[in-house]
């Protein structure tokens, strides 16, 4: 079964909401530099003539961050407005508060308070986007293409912070209120993209089980994975799925769960919290916003005076290595990605910082050169790795039960720090000046290490197989990439079965294939590749293997008795084997369907 084209769209469609929050991250360092709004709001000697007029550290400080304060807080009410509305309608309740905001910005004249405001209640809207759109798109999402889908809310993030810049290198050639106003009216035009576009996707099944909708539920499935609505209640594929999340939600709705549920230790899910807050703030700790900070003062030391073109630059380099990630943070799973993305960065920053230092950029050619070069590769590490990897791991580290509050708590803390990089980079710049890079650099190196010590490896599995693969004492972060859901014999075997259900072919046995190809041995006769075994006969071998079996799995759970998982890692282990406890499944993959789960 070929993923349909709807599981496509509606990645596109929700990282709408990235790109919302890249568009109004990257006007504000712009706008404050266009004549009339600096006429209108900084402070002047002469309110007619621009030259005269200069911002202050506060002031400027607090209108670029008080987004991040917004954000802040939005990000905490998006848990809960997701859980009550449904991730789609919570998307469309945020964009209409995002365009309040526009407007509060818009009918500013002369107080600057009153455009802090607007960024402020714009800041809270997109907050909230950014919990629910990874939500949203981990928990609809293939899981075999969940790491590509949900890279692009970072990609969309870097692509709005582009268009920012470009159209703000456009808009200040109108002159006048305009040369702002339009630039932050465009605003609506993304907002109601995403309106529209979310409105006619399909709601988070993962949602829709957990309320109870089953049906809803397997019609949303068969939806995002191009099969006929007739066929949602009888497609294996969908039902499996639909099976899956059954049983695992049942399991999680044993118990309530609420704020302080999250920072419980039982389940891990204590350390999946703070594993999540704390990858969020080393993401902003990473001096991606430190490197946008200094582009201007870099490029002039090689000649290019305009901070409108330098940020262009820049934005171009961070957008266009973003489609690498895609690639990358599917290929090459979570955990190795980011901790050599991590290593890289810091070479990078140590360049920048020790260069800057030691010579001035601004009169020495040669040193601006090479800072714009450590700037560029520390932009390209990051925009592969740690740009779109912590989005990714937000989506499918934690269990449905508390995924919407540790995804607001992961997502407030990444707010919070970049609350405080916006308000205090500036204070400290004024003090050290270039060293600063060496403090993020230390802090990458600091991400790697935690990312090798405390992150498991989740890329291929079901969003129900990770938490299992959380909880088994068995499987540690730098063990985790070997990890399989039991019925499986690697996480190889996985990948390949799935595709194999998904294309409607029968699921291969891969230790008779083995045995097939090897039959001869060394020297002995070529062996042709096994003919695939017809459906119906495939289904009856299945059948009779598990009446076989099936007394013996009832006997094990009627005695209370666990599955031992640890035994899918066992070579020639695996379902169907004598002495293994679970039988075969007809359902296929993500495994351990059937109440054995």
């Amino acid at each position: 079964m070929p993923v349909g084209f709807v599981a496509i769209m509606l990645a596109l469609v929700a990282s709408m909401g990235g790109f919302i929050f890249g568009y109004d991250t990257g006007q504000i360092s712009n706008i404050l530099l266009l004549d009339d709004f600096r006429e209108r709001f900084a402070i002047c000697t002469d309110r007619s003539d621009p030259s005269t007029c200069h911002w202050t550290t506060t002031r400027s400080g607090l209108i670029v961050s008080v987004l991040s304060i917004g954000t802040l807080f939005g990000a905490l009410l998006g848990a809960p407005i997701a859980d009550a509305l449904g991730r789609r309608w919570a998307m469309v309740v945020e964009c209409v508060v995002f365009c309040i905001g526009l407007i509060i910005q818009i009918t500013s004249f002369t107080v600057w308070q009153q455009f802090a405001v607007g960024r402020g209640i714009a800041g809270a809207a997109i907050g909230a986007l950014s919990a629910a759109v990874p939500m949203y798109q981990a928990e609809t999402a293939p899981s075999q293409l969940r790491g590509t889908l949900m890279a692009t809310y970072q990609l969309f993030i870097t692509a709005g912070i582009l268009a920012a810049y470009a159209i703000a290198f456009g808009t200040r050639a109108i002159g006048g209120m305009a040369s702002w106003k339009l630039l932050v009216g465009l605003g609506f035009v993304w907002a109601a993209i995403l309106v529209a576009g979310i409105s006619i996707m399909p709601e988070s099944p993962r949602w829709l089980a957990k309320k109870g909708r089953k049906d809803a539920a397997a019609k949303s499935i068969a939806r995002i994975y191009g099969v006929p609505s007739k066929e949602a209640d009888t497609n294996r594929f969908v039902l499996a799925e639909l099976d899956e999340m059954s049983t695992q939600i049942e399991m999680e709705s044993r118990l309530k769960a609420g704020w302080i549920d999250c920072f419980r230790p039982s389940n891990k899910t204590l350390y999946r919290t703070l594993l999540g807050m704390s990858l969020q703030s080393l993401q902003q700790l990473t001096g991606a916003n430190y490197f946008f900070y200094y582009g201007a003062t870099v490029f002039v030391g090689v000649g290019i005076a305009d901070s409108f073109v330098s940020q262009v630059i820049l934005g171009g380099v961070n957008f266009g290595c973003t489609f690498g990630g895609l690639y990358v943070m599917e290929r090459f799973g979570r955990r190795w990605p980011l901790i050599f993305g991590g290593i890289w960065q810091s070479i990078w920053l140590f360049v920048f910082a020790s260069a800057g230092t030691a010579r001035d950029p601004t009169t020495d050619h040669n040193i601006g050169v090479l800072m714009i070069v450590s700037a560029c590769l520390f932009i390209l590490g990051y925009a592969m790795t740690w740009g779109p990897g912590i989005w990714i791991l937000i989506g499918e580290t934690f269990p449905t039960r508390t995924r919407a509050k540790q995804g607001a708590l992961s997502t407030a803390s990444n707010w919070t720090w970049n609350f405080l990089l916006a308000f205090f980079t500036p204070l400290i710049t004024d003090a050290i000046g270039f060293r600063f890079g060496y403090v993020f650099a230390a802090c990458n190196l600091l991400g790697a290490v935690v990312v090798f010590f405390f992150l498991y490896e989740s890329s291929d599995l079901s969003l129900e197989s990770v938490d299992d693969m959380y909880n088994d004492p068995k499987c540690k972060p730098w063990t985790s990439t070997k990890w399989a859901p039991a019925g499986y014999t690697s996480r190889y075997d996985l990948v390949e079965q799935t595709k194999a259900a998904q294309a409607r072919k029968p699921l291969a046995e891969p230790l008779e294939e083995k045995q097939i190809e090897h039959a001869a041995g060394p020297g002995g006769p070529p062996t042709s590749k096994r003919k695939a075994i017809p459906e119906l006969a495939e289904n009856k071998e299945r059948t009779a293997s598990q009446a076989a079996l099936a007394p013996q799995a009832e006997a094990s759970r009627a005695a209370g008795e666990e599955v031992d998982r640890s035994q899918v890692y066992r070579e020639g282990h695996a379902p169907g084997d004598p002495g293994y406890p679970v039988p075969p499944t007809n359902s296929g993959p993500p495994g351990g369907f059937g109440g054995l789960v």
